[in-house]
């Protein structure tokens, strides 16, 4: 009879002690979903995380809702990526009551928004840069183990594991782009979203609006890229996923420049979409722009 209580107890301290476990892990709640994505990839199973924004959402004017407060509010630590993307962000910070707070843009090189009610601001989508990400990763990885030290060294371990994930595939990228012939590196897109992304690839960079929060597809920024694409025969627009793509539209068909199609940014889609995770984000989206740059090279 001792035995079989001894088994029974053995048996249901396997059981109960996961679901202990799960209890405890370190709750983060992320901004947007390619934050998310980042976040989960250094947290593996030692931390849940969870996105404030949906897949697909437009992140720059996006409207808080109660429930997220309420779901904000029982988390051990909120994560953002700052450089004024969240526009939202700071009122909906404080509405909460002692939610520990990291931006994980910090230690970026910033680029200035060149045009626009944000001019000299910094550009916030610096994860588009392969270099910045790792920076992402290497921020997310502290402030997870600061948050959470005793299991500092899964953190360590996975972040070092994704870096090396990122790192070879954006080495055969930069191989990629350097071929292309000068005159044919120009990126055009409707949200000056790509300033960094264009920089590391060297990439001479042009768009409609500065962010998605200013004007958009007005008769004079059209007028301007039109100009643009004529005087320097760029070879193809592109538009966002989380905008309308009419006025990049009209730019290819008032000039002849390819519509090149989506590219990706600012959201992650849901996991039946085409880019439920950063590495399929950032991968799309460069072989979108490389293969109507290069087309009839």
């Amino acid at each position: 009879m001792r035995s079989y209580i001894k088994l029974i107890l053995l048996i249901l301290t396997f059981i109960v002690l996961p679901l202990h476990a799960d209890e405890k892990k370190l709750k983060v709640m992320t901004t947007f979903t390619v934050i998310a994505d980042i976040v989960k990839n250094v947290a593996g199973d030692a931390a849940s995380v969870e996105s404030i924004t949906k897949p697909n959402a437009e992140i720059h004017n996006y409207q808080v809702t109660p429930g997220d407060l309420r779901r904000a509010s029982g988390v051990d630590l909120l994560i953002y990526n700052g450089l004024n993307l969240e526009l939202w962000f700071n009122k909906f910070f404080q509405n909460l009551d002692g939610v520990p707070s990291v931006v994980i843009s910090s230690d970026i090189k910033k680029i200035s928004i060149r045009q626009g009610p944000y001019k000299d601001k910094p550009n916030p989508h610096a994860w588009m840069s392969p270099a910045n990400v790792m920076i992402y990763v290497d921020n997310v990885e502290r402030a997870l183990s600061q948050h959470d030290p005793q299991n500092a060294n899964i953190y360590e371990l996975n972040a070092n594991i994704y870096k090396e994930r990122l790192s070879k595939i954006f080495g055969n990228y930069y191989q990629k782009f350097s071929e292309l012939p000068e005159e044919r590196k120009w990126l055009v897109t409707s949200e000056g979203a790509f300033s960094y992304l264009a920089a590391e690839f060297e990439l001479r960079e042009a768009y409609l609006w500065p962010m998605n929060s200013d004007g958009q597809g007005t008769p004079r920024q059209i007028q301007r890229v039109i100009d643009l694409i004529n005087e320097f025969k760029i070879p193809a627009i592109f538009s966002e996923s989380t905008i309308s793509p009419k006025p990049a539209l009209q730019v290819a068909r008032e000039t002849g420049a390819a519509y090149g199609g989506v590219l990706y940014v600012d959201s992650l889609s849901d996991a039946k979409g085409p880019v439920p995770t950063y590495i399929e984000l950032i991968s799309e989206t460069l072989d979108r722009i490389y293969e109507a740059l290069s087309e009839g090279t």
